[in-house]
């Protein structure tokens, strides 16, 4: 076994094989770009090296700056994680070359599997279903569509994909005949920006798919064996939310057909290490549109008959692609197999044996669900975002994990993939797993960075996630409009900033500096609106997601106030904050986990996490978490709460391509402003109202922070 493992990768997967190695007495190094020098996974490593600057392509991409920090601290092993370099068949040849294992797959075997089209003619003659289509290098779309029209009963619609590369760029749904060439040439242009490589494949579209996958595991010494399903089919663009072990439609024969195709799958290519054999599911499979074959879960039963490519009667599955690396949602397996993935990986890499004698590993039993917690804002569309983690709180208990590359202060930018974490839970059944996992994410709080979490309860708590009945594109259909922040979250808002201006008080809600509360204070310093005649009304306006709401305080925010959210009336309220979590939560004391604040609001008692950045006040609970930054008096449209903020705001952090603008420019209603790009992605900045832009801060190049102010729009008759 190896003494010293350098990881190839950042976040969360990086602190995840830092576990398993210090589990093992292995010493781990990991790398860092400039942009990661103070990241969890870089301080949780026994040691670290710089290998560039934050762009990925001058650091964790860069082949010779890796394999020369594995060399200078002697390492013998690098484990290349998922995403970066897990796949590339050049790094892992550089690694040999150096005298490194790579801890994955022969390059041969990672090449054989990165073409799709080459893939499936492999596979397929290896006697795994695939996918009827076409496809080839060096086809034009002329040739391509003649191909396609030319089928003895052509399939429409069809799936347009690049042969290279993944994650749903270039791939295109065309229903007719005639819409098929723009489809192709489009596809083309997407596929050679993103890959380099324009080849494409056609194939039959598959109405409401799933997507069900295979985890392998394959030594140097000729064992392959199969540790059952996952199903992955909640996706958003063809990116996976959420996943579990087993699959509600697998039973004994489909688990078996579609096992004993993976494995022959991976022996074609003479795959070594863990991989994953990725099936689609037709819609109309026995047992997939009306409900589920095991809706309870319960663990893989024993090893059935089923001959490769069925799995019963009426039971069709094709392959589509093999992932091979480990995979994101390798947890959910290991929950249910009881054994660690990337320990295996390293055995089978120094060379050891599989200690398995049949072509199924045994299950430990149970059902494992993981959710991945995303940098994005449902409310925007899913656009990335970003920011500063200013409180932290990762659920904790029994038969619940959490897989994490945060920390508080980690920096989210939009330089990396905007996966955070992963929120696992076991249970004795399907109903307990997701029963469990859905109190995790309520007890998971994010503040400071936008993210997904309470999105991923709404969709675990849809009738058909929960009966099983499941496709790729139920996620999709699944409303995710966003909502006004209530009105107890506003006033929460209002007298935490009361609660902070207090001359007598502290961020704690305590005494400053430990003064006893009887110590003289200014009564005119404390903020209770108190006037000769009769208490005033202090008053507040918060932004939030491009609406702003008044918020009006009477009476000492402490004790006995009075709070009125826009017209409603007032309500009897009164908070209070407390350091570092409540007593008997998880963290509680620790720095960094944020402030509880417990609100008295009409009659209910209400706890929250609070954190504040400059004059955003933060607020979490039950999975949601609100951002409501103070705004000024003007300029704004008629109205109280709920109306249209005239600043105009960044939806996304990222970086200023062009501005369409100038100060004291007339402007209508949806013009566009301003472009604003993140993750290859470009998002137009519109007007939302006419008017004229009476500040304008955004500059070409600026590099811009969520809701960043970048211009305002005053009234045309001012």
């Amino acid at each position: 076994m190896f003494s010293k493992v350098l990881i190839a990768n950042r976040g969360e997967i990086a602190v995840r094989v830092i576990r398993t190695l210090r589990a093992l007495g292995i010493d781990s190094v990991a790398v860092y770009s400039d942009a990661d020098a103070g990241a969890r996974h870089v301080r949780e490593a026994d040691e670290a090296v710089r290998i560039g600057p934050p762009p990925a392509a001058d650091s964790y991409l860069n082949i010779g700056a890796i394999i020369t920090a594995a060399l200078a601290v002697g390492a013998q092993a690098v484990h290349p994680g998922y995403g970066f370099l897990a796949e590339n068949a050049a790094f892992a040849r550089a690694c040999a070359a150096a005298g490194l294992v790579f801890v994955g797959p022969p390059p041969s075997a990672i090449e054989a599997m990165g073409d799709k089209i080459a893939a499936k003619a492999t596979v397929a003659a290896a006697g795994v279903p695939v996918v009827p289509g076409a496809g080839s290098a060096g086809l034009t779309g002329e040739e391509l569509t003649d191909k396609v029209l030319s089928w003895n009963d052509p399939w429409f619609p069809v799936l347009v994909k690049p042969s290279a590369g993944g994650g749903g760029k270039g791939m295109r749904v065309v229903r007719s005949a005639a819409e098929l060439p723009a489809a192709l040439a489009g596809a083309r242009r997407e596929a050679t920006a993103a890959f380099g490589d324009g080849t494409l494949l056609v194939e039959r579209y598959l109405e409401r798919p799933r997507h069900i996958e295979i985890q392998v595991l394959a030594d140097a010494h000729g064992t392959v064996v199969h540790l059952g399903e996952r199903e992955c089919s909640l996706q958003r663009r063809h990116q996976k939310i959420i996943e579990e072990s087993p699959s509600p439609l697998i039973d004994q024969a489909r688990r078996e057909g579609m096992g004993r195709a993976a494995i022959e799958a991976a022996r074609s290519v003479g795959y070594v290490g863990a991989g994953t054999v990725e099936f689609i599911v037709p819609g109309t499979a026995a047992g997939s549109g009306d409900g589920a074959a095991n809706p309870d879960g319960g663990g893989p039963p024993d090893p059935g008959t089923a001959p490769a490519g069925q799995g019963g009667a009426g039971f069709e599955f094709f392959f589509m692609e093999m992932n091979t690396r480990l995979q994101v949602e390798h947890p959910v397996t290991e929950l249910v197999y009881g054994l660690d993935l990337v320990e295996w990986q390293l055995r089978v890499a120094a060379g050891q044996r599989l200690p398995f004698t049949t072509e199924v590993a045994p299950a430990t039993g149970g059902h494992a669900v993981e959710a991945r917690v995303y940098a994005e804002d449902p409310a925007r569309g899913f656009l990335p975002t970003g920011g500063t983690v200013l409180a932290l709180r990762e659920p904790a208990g029994p038969h619940v994990r959490v897989d994490s590359g945060l920390a508080p202060g980690t920096a989210v930018t939009s330089a990396y993939d905007p996966m955070l974490a992963k929120v696992i839970a076991w249970g004795e059944d399907r109903p307990t797993a997701l029963r469990r996992l859905d109190a995790a994410l309520a007890g998971t709080v994010i503040l400071g960075v936008p993210t997904n979490v309470a999105y991923l309860r709404t969709l675990l708590a849809d009738p058909d996630v929960q009966s099983g009945r499941l496709d790729t594109g139920l996620a999709e259909r699944i409303a995710t409009e966003g909502a006004p922040a209530p009105d107890e979250v506003l006033a929460a808002a209002a007298l935490s900033r009361l609660l902070t201006q207090d001359p007598g008080k502290g961020d704690s809600g305590e005494a400053d500096g430990g003064r006893p509360r009887t110590a003289a204070v200014d009564p005119w310093d404390i903020p209770d609106g108190w006037r000769i005649g009769g208490p005033a009304w202090t008053k507040f306006r918060f932004g939030a997601s491009g609406s702003v709401a008044e918020v009006r305080v009477r009476g000492l925010a402490s004790d006995a106030a009075e709070v009125a959210v826009g017209d409603h009336d007032p309500v009897a309220a009164s908070a209070e904050l407390s350091p570092g979590g409540a007593a008997g939560t998880a963290g509680a004391g620790r720095a960094g986990v944020g402030a509880d604040l417990l609100l008295r609001y009409g009659g209910r008692i209400v706890r929250y996490v609070y954190a504040a950045d400059g004059g955003t006040t933060w607020l979490g609970r039950g999975g949601h978490a609100w951002a409501l930054t103070a705004e000024r008096a003007a300029p704004l449209r008629a109205g109280g709460a709920g109306v249209t903020d005239a600043t105009v705001r960044s939806p996304m952090p990222g970086t200023v391509l062009a501005v369409h603008v100038t100060e004291g420019g007339q402007v209508t209603a949806g013009q566009p402003l301003l472009i604003v790009e993140a993750m290859k992605m470009e998002h137009v900045v519109t007007a939302l109202a006419d008017g004229v832009v009476t500040e304008l801060t955004a500059r070409v190049g600026q590099q811009v922070r969520l809701d960043e102010a970048l211009a305002v729009i005053g009234s045309a008759h001012e």
